[in-house]
């Protein structure tokens, strides 16, 4: 695997990269609070499977630029970082995959430049209408979000975080994941992201800017692309209530549930996983 800085959309992204620069470009998008490296289990897969795999640190996550100020974290600027990647590689268009925030930006680059999406992957996120539409009348997952607006209060979240080398991230992944999910050392690689300069700041600015910047939506929030979300079901933080309404909303739509798995699916149950995606992708 290479790593290296790609311009685009006026900053500079940090993409591992794996792969044949001739085979079908895979864009991996991480959600929070991980980086690229949240993807080791997918790259090998995808990359012996035939294609070829970036995975940025999205802007504002470890090696990455992070920008200042709210509106440079909106979902428009989010998603153009995407597109400006999908240049960057001298392609037309790309498959696209996204967990957690990275699936909140995919479902959103999808909507807005469906000629720039061969097909989608999303895990464990619904379309954005569907969760704006739940934190409106469904008070459980309103009381599941509730770090939504924690993260809305100045300094203080950054403070506490930080406490005793990163104790409550580290507690959170370890108890919202399988008990060997997430091992020592992958803990020391989240906490060696998290501790980069105006990194964590730049995490929570996602948030931030989602209730207080939040984007007009595109003219129209179908998803004409070929999409496959994969859903973890015992994520403790969004309910599978908003899985199928989110399919409801592709013209061509599959959803599948993983049972036994949490919302860090890919981690879970890598190799179900795996199968489901590089299927998905080669099917014609």
């Amino acid at each position: 695997m290479d790593y290296q800085y790609i311009e685009t959309n006026g900053i500079r992204l940090n993409v591992a990269q794996a792969g044949s620069p001739d085979a079908p470009l895979v864009i991996l998008l991480h959600g929070f609070p991980e980086f690229s490296y949240g993807w080791r289990k997918q790259i090998p897969a995808l990359v012996e499977a035939g294609y070829r795999v970036w995975a940025p640190d999205q802007r504002g996550y470890n090696l990455s630029d992070k920008p200042d100020g709210l509106a440079a974290y909106s979902l428009d600027e989010l998603a153009k970082d995407i597109i400006g990647l999908i240049d960057a590689a001298d392609e037309k268009e790309a498959f696209l995959v996204g967990h957690d925030w990275g699936a909140a930006v995919a479902w959103w680059v999808a909507a807005k430049y469906p000629d720039r999406i061969s097909k989608l992957v999303n895990m464990n996120v619904p379309h954005g209408a569907v969760m704006q539409k739940h934190l409106r009348s469904n008070f459980a997952q309103l009381l599941k979000s509730w770090y939504i607006f924690f993260f809305q209060i100045p300094y203080l979240p950054e403070i506490l975080a930080r406490l005793r080398n990163w104790k409550m991230l580290s507690e959170m992944l370890k108890k919202s994941a399988h008990p060997n999910t997430f091992s020592d050392e992958d803990l020391d690689h989240y906490r060696q992201s998290w501790s980069q300069p105006k990194a964590y700041r730049s995490m929570l600015n996602w948030y931030r800017a989602f209730v207080q910047k939040p984007p007009t939506p595109p003219a129209s929030s179908r998803i004409i692309v070929p999409t496959l979300l994969i859903w973890g079901a015992q994520d403790t933080a969004l309910g599978r209530e908003m899985a199928q309404p989110s399919i409801d909303r592709c013209d061509d739509g599959r959803l599948v549930f993983i049972e036994e798995a949490t919302h860090w699916v890919q981690h879970d149950e890598a190799e179900k996983v795996n199968k489901l995606l590089i299927n998905f992708l080669s099917a014609k």
